[in-house]
């Protein structure tokens, strides 16, 4: 006769389940959510559209998953995080699909607005996902694995876009070809995830909720960092949306293909987190934080130049200092979070795509007006004012 432990997956099974599922989810999502970014040119021209307004390709999905992500984190905490992430999955796979056989440029922001909606359940439970079900002693490196997995998902969704649009002369093609590889990775998910072992459901009382978030906005630190996150992700986005308007023009004339290539820069991104992650333990939160700041804002300025390998170390420089910015503040906020930790992440997330989406779109306005000048002087702005915000935080103690 099968001993208990023979029929049935050990602690040591559903670590490993557990790891690949969250990962494969972390990739998916952020592989369907920027799909859209290096096929504005190609959207713009199709939907005979300027170039802030076929920005909200992007910035629709970003929008929904920031406006929904605090919700969905508190229907996870009291209903279940297992099905929010699985039909979150499904549904964003489908409206990838959808998105891409649009006929008309409303549909197209309808189905990528649908698809963050879905996303924002993905998010806002796999982190608790992986605090409650995962042994202590494995949950660090879990989650550095799951923050990768985001980036490499961002990364190939921006390059695969890009390549078989670039290929196949269909932005469309482009589009479906993301969406067939998230449905491919939803249907996978729902079989590898394990059921949960320890959840318990939490309440939603208003009153607590509301004393708590009160709390939240109390503390002397975690607005500035909610802030910087709302700043920081702005300035990447827009930076991101609009320098390939620069480079598809004379002389530098880049396709689609040459566009998605920029992309390749985040793996110095996924660097700089780890590298910044060991440089706060010399140094301290605040000297990274405002040194990256500073290195940021030096990248951003770089891009002025005109000489094309300026321009992409310029890119290079913003996103190392970027990612370490974003590494050191979301980290810092979980270190001051306190018995709300996922509240205060959600809070935290809530911020950085909002900023994407309404900063990333503002600086379309800024290239309609202004021309790649115009977008710079806003990036610039942004940047500042979050060295600012990393002056300000040296203030606090303990820290």
């Amino acid at each position: 006769m099968p001993t208990p432990a023979a029929s049935s997956p050990g602690p040591h099974d559903d670590t490993q389940r557990i790891t690949l599922a969250l990962c494969l989810a972390g990739f998916s999502c952020f592989l369907l959510l920027y799909g859209t970014q290096p096929l504005l040119p190609q959207l713009s021209e199709a939907f005979g559209i300027s170039a802030g307004t076929v920005s909200l390709s992007v910035t629709a999905g970003t929008g929904t998953m920031a406006l929904l992500l605090i919700p969905f984190s508190l229907v996870a905490d009291r209903w279940g995080r297992e099905r929010l992430m699985r039909f979150g999955l499904l549904g964003a796979a489908l409206c990838a699909l959808a998105s891409a056989w649009a006929t008309d440029f409303s549909l197209l922001v309808l189905a990528r607005a649908l698809l963050g909606a879905c996303i924002a359940g993905v998010p806002a439970a796999a982190m608790a996902h992986l605090g409650e079900e995962l042994p202590g002693h494995v949950r660090a490196r879990v989650m550095g694995l799951y923050i990768a997995a985001n980036a490499l998902g961002g990364m190939a969704g921006r390059l695969l876009s890009a390549v078989v649009t670039d290929f196949s002369g269909s932005w469309q093609i482009g589009l479906a070809a993301l969406g067939g590889i998230g449905l491919l990775v939803a249907l996978v998910f729902w079989r590898l995830l394990p059921r949960a072992r320890h959840f318990e459901p939490r309440s939603l009382q208003p009153g607590l909720l509301l004393a708590d978030i009160r709390r939240i906005y109390a503390d002397p630190g975690l607005p500035w960092l909610f802030t910087t996150a709302f700043l920081s992700m702005g300035t990447f986005v827009g930076l991101y949306n609009y320098l390939p308007f620069r480079l598809v023009q004379p002389p530098y004339g880049f396709g689609p293909a040459a566009i998605g290539s920029i992309f390749l820069l985040y793996a110095v991104g996924s660097y700089s987190s780890a590298w910044a992650g060991r440089q706060v333990a010399r140094h301290g939160r605040p000297r990274i934080l405002l040194g990256m700041a500073l290195l940021a804002a030096l990248g951003i300025g770089a891009t002025l130049a005109d000489a094309l390998w300026l321009i992409i170390a310029g890119l290079g420089i913003f996103t190392f200092g970027f990612f370490a910015v974003h590494s050191v503040a979301s980290a810092w906020v979980g270190h001051r979070a306190g018995p709300r930790r996922g509240l205060v992440s959600a809070l935290y997330l809530a911020s950085y795509y909002l900023g994407g989406s309404l900063l990333g779109t503002a600086a379309g306005w800024a290239w309609s007006h202004g021309g790649w000048p115009g977008v710079l002087a806003a990036l610039l702005a942004c940047a500042g004012l979050v060295i600012g915000i990393a002056l300000r935080l040296r203030r606090l103690a303990g820290d």
